[in-house]
């Protein structure tokens, strides 16, 4: 035996999904793997690198996954010693997506996918494994042995690959032949249907399955006169499905069993009736089609009616999500694109019933619109800037304004967006006005907080431009950075704004539920959970001088990258928000209302621990808050 390839052996066995391989199978991997050595900063492969033709097990040090964008890079995740990693090629032929660069010298066992192919095939275990890792950020096993670090996250300019968990379509009347059928008439009915299948029945049951192929390699070679019945040369069992199976599940089906259909039937076996046929030709298909789709449907809708139908199909792309779950970070990244576009169109159909804008103007989604967050049909918040214009056609220009922010609001309250209730929308005149004075307005919050009435709201810091002029973005961005400059007082009220809010936890641990109102013995999961992880994100975010990342998940990515002394506390808060984030929309999908209050009991054991655990990283938030900034004058 290879010593090497023993020793390889040896490692991979106590790590997942090679642990439930034999070690005698492990060797037979172990002597095709390549042994590469990076240097510290060496990259392994770079985004719109070409698909390597194996994955990655760190044998030793550090290997960072990231993204680039805008020249800001966000760590997505590290990779230690055990942790797989590049799986793009076992389901996607599009380049990767994101870059691995080893943090330290590190040893990487390269394993090629054609040598592993077998073992995926072979074993149930390692087939799950494979395919729930691509469907969720990372999985570890309860000795923590094996985490397996997803490589499909999404971001905003890439292509989605949620299409990978969603159902299929599929051929729902496939060409069917009698058992008993002749092999010469069946190979004429195959060509008079132009089909390159037939379904081999009895009483609409399963039988078999003839393809092209059969015909080619039995048939025109003479191994089997055309004058025998259909049986002898068919392919039997059938794999059969049921019909909500996903792309990625069926990619693995047809890589497990070798065969290039998938039979749909009423429960998913070959025991009961056909429902239709999945062909290789229906993945390559899926694989093309994406939510993009319902970008188009969106670009094409005239009156808000067909806006909301779309956001009808969202709703439903998303629980669709959910249960096939994908991680919550690539749903609320399609989420946030979809209604973005929605929210553009809007602006689109009421600029055109309004007539030309008298100026140019930029309209900015806040809050959890703002930040691409918002998965239920929970309020929209919005503000809208104009040029400056002079003063003699100031009144006119701002009545336009107005008027036309009043459409776009009503649009989207009939698309099913409720207005905000605390009044942050363009139609209220205070936050419809030129950039001379929406830079007068962002001054004084940050400047001179908590000195009159208008007190600053966080949410205004959250702004995502959905539609206009890009250089009145740039002025404000650029407005922002400066103020957070040496501005203890701005920070300081910002900091001690994070730390208002109401405790999740009692002394003893127990959840603080509501003690009056219509929502009493409830739990304010958005106010107690989910708003201090925003608040806290966006201050360290602004105090560090973070530009163009406005999601509370890739800001706290971001922040483990600015500063590595506290990765910890910040890669943990990431991965709260978005366990929190994923209760609220399962309860808020579930009850049709938008989450915010959840009844503890009705959580499973699970959930309930989920959520206990997802707001441990929170006492630490509070005390590197403290620690951070000068909190007195506010306090």
């Amino acid at each position: 035996m290879n010593a090497i390839a023993s020793r390889i052996a040896d490692f991979l066995k106590v790590h997942l999904p090679f642990s439930n391989l034999t070690f005698d199978e492990l060797t037979q991997i172990a002597t095709n793997i390549r042994v590469i050595n990076l240097e510290k900063d060496q990259s392994l492969f770079q985004i719109n690198d070409k698909l390597h033709d194996s994955f990655y097990v760190v044998a030793s040090g550090v290997i960072n996954l990231s993204i680039v964008s805008d020249a800001e890079e966000t760590l997505l995740n590290k990779c230690v010693e055990g942790e797989i990693f590049g799986l793009r090629p076992f389901f996607a032929k599009n380049n990767y997506m994101m870059t691995a660069k080893a943090r330290e010298e590190s040893i990487i066992y390269a394993i090629p996918i054609e040598t592993f192919k077998p073992f995926v095939a072979q074993n149930t275990e390692v087939l799950n494994f494979l395919l729930e890792s691509f469907a969720s950020t990372n999985y570890s096993s309860n000795d923590s042995n094996g985490k397996l670090i997803s490589d499909t996250v999404i971001f905003s300019n890439s292509k989605s690959e949620t299409q990978y968990f969603q159902s299929l379509t599929y051929n729902k009347f496939p060409l069917t032949t009698a058992i008993t059928s002749i092999i010469k008439e069946t190979a004429q009915l195959m060509t008079e249907n132009n089909s390159d299948f037939v379904l081999v029945t009895d009483k609409n049951y399963p039988i078999g399955i003839v393809t092209d192929s059969d015909m080619r390699s039995k048939i025109a070679t003479a191994r089997f006169p055309m004058t025998l019945t259909i049986d002898k040369i068919m392919s039997s069992p059938v794999i059969a499905v049921t019909e909500n199976v996903s792309l990625a599940e069926a990619q693995l089906l047809l890589l497990q069993y070798s065969v290039s259909h998938l039979c749909v039937t009423v429960d998913g076996t070959d025991k009961s009736e056909v429902k239709g046929i999945i062909t290789e030709h229906d993945l390559i298909i899926a694989q093309a089609s994406n939510p993009g789709v319902l970008i188009k449907e969106i670009k094409r809708s005239q009156e808000p009616k067909d806006l909301r139908k779309v956001r009808l199909k969202l709703a439903e792309l998303i629980q669709t999500s959910l249960d096939k779950n994908i991680p919550l970070s690539h749903v609320m990244n399609v989420a946030g694109e979809i209604n973005t576009a929605i929210l553009k169109r809007a602006v689109e159909i009421a600029t055109i019933e309004l007539g030309s804008a008298p100026a140019r103007f930029a309209w900015f989604s806040i809050g959890s619109q703002g930040r691409k967050e918002q998965l239920l049909l929970t309020d929209q918040d919005s503000f809208l800037i104009f040029e400056d214009v002079a003063e003699a056609n100031y009144r006119d220009v701002k009545d336009y304004f107005i008027k036309l922010s009043k459409k776009i609001v009503s649009i989207l309250e009939q698309v099913g967006y409720a207005p905000c209730s605390y009044g942050y929308n363009a139609s209220n005149m205070f936050w419809c006005k030129s950039l001379t004075d929406w830079i007068k307005q962002y001054d004084t919050w940050m400047n001179t907080p908590g000195e009159n009435s208008d007190n600053i709201s966080g949410i205004f810091f959250d702004y995502e431009l959905v539609i206009g002029e890009s250089k009145i973005e740039e002025a404000i961005s650029n407005l922002v950075m400066k103020n957070t400059q040496k501005n203890g007082l701005f920070f300081d009220y910002l900091g001690n704004d994070a730390l208002r809010k109401p405790a999740p936890l009692s002394f003893f641990k127990k959840f603080n539920l509501e003690d009056e109102g219509i929502y009493k013995d409830k739990f304010d999961l958005k106010n107690r959970a989910i708003m201090p992880l925003v608040d806290a994100a966006r201050l360290f975010t602004l105090s560090n001088h973070i530009k163009g990342i406005n999601n509370t998940y890739l800001r706290f990515k971001q922040l483990a990258i600015s500063n590595p002394a506290n990765s910890e506390v910040f890669l943990a808060c990431a991965e709260a928000f978005l366990v929190l984030n994923k209760i609220r929309t399962v309860e808020g999908l579930k009850n049709d209302n938008d989450g915010q209050y959840i009844t503890i009991e009705n959580l499973s054991k699970v959930d309930k621990e989920k959520l206990k655990n997802a707001l441990n990283p929170m006492k630490e938030l509070e005390d590197l808050i403290k620690d951070s900034f000068q909190l007195t004058q506010f306090s």
